[in-house]
């Protein structure tokens, strides 16, 4: 959908650090969020991503006083996620510094969620994200999961993703937990079918691990890709990625 592509960083926070694993399990610290989001503001990061990954588990509220350090540094789009469970709580990530806001598993719980943000804020705010696994007893064997990646549903996802447009949501951020850190590329078949339903941007995440994996997830219908351990380690740059994507005739902003 889109003319240009772009090239976002993911800071997966808990208790204030940022943190990655494979599989949506075994985190461990990758360092300081706000230090992360200005690096990747001066590399070239079209978006930062800020999901509090264990608020909804936790049952509390997104740590806002990062959220607010963190936009205070970084003068392009942010959006943020985890926790949110109201049209308040996102007034309040909006108050603090966030361009946009993600919502998954209250959405799930209570669909209306959906069109009570959108309607509020416009849909241009709201990123409906998905972690999606790979289920066979599905329509389209994926389904959906809540809780960070903990609970399995029994929702297919590319059902849920055509119900949430419909609602309101004005862009997918699709998250394969079977790629997640493996770093062996992204889902490219999950990114194909949900491009073929979605009439939104759609976001490639879960798999990244090499510069040559970002161009085939936007030649799969992806408009952005996005990754967290191949940026947090210094194994890539965001230079490095948009280097790669337009070697191989993809247009990034510079």
């Amino acid at each position: 959908m889109s003319l240009v592509s772009r090239v976002i960083p993911c800071l997966d926070v808990a208790a204030g650090k940022v943190v990655k694993g494979v599989n949506f399990e075994n985190l461990r610290e990758m360092g300081d969020p706000v230090e992360l989001a200005r690096r990747y503001y001066e590399q070239g990061a079209d978006e930062i991503t800020f999901l509090d990954v264990t608020a909804t588990v936790d049952a509390r509220d997104t740590t806002y006083d990062v959220v607010q350090r963190t936009a205070e540094q970084v003068f392009i789009p942010l959006t943020v996620g985890g926790g949110v469970r109201s049209a308040e709580d996102v007034a309040r990530l909006l108050g603090v510094g966030a361009d946009k806001v993600g919502v998954n598993s209250a959405a799930i719980a209570r669909p209306e969620l959906v069109g009570e943000i959108a309607d509020r804020f416009g849909a241009q705010v709201l990123v409906l994200s998905l972690d999606v696994k790979r289920a066979p007893g599905t329509a389209s064997g994926f389904a959906v999961t809540t809780h960070g990646g903990r609970t399995l549903t029994d929702l297919d996802a590319l059902a849920w993703a055509r119900e949430a447009i419909q609602r309101g949501a004005g862009e997918l951020l699709v998250n394969s937990i079977d790629a997640d850190g493996t770093k062996d590329g992204f889902d490219l078949e999950l990114v194909s079918l949900m491009r073929e339903v979605s009439s939104v941007p759609v976001i490639a995440s879960g798999g990244a691990g090499d510069a040559a994996h970002f161009a085939p997830a936007i030649a799969a219908g992806a408009d952005a890709v996005l990754a967290a351990s191949v940026f947090h380690s210094g194994q890539l740059t965001i230079t490095e990625v948009k280097d790669a994507l337009v070697a191989e005739g993809v247009e990034v902003r510079r």
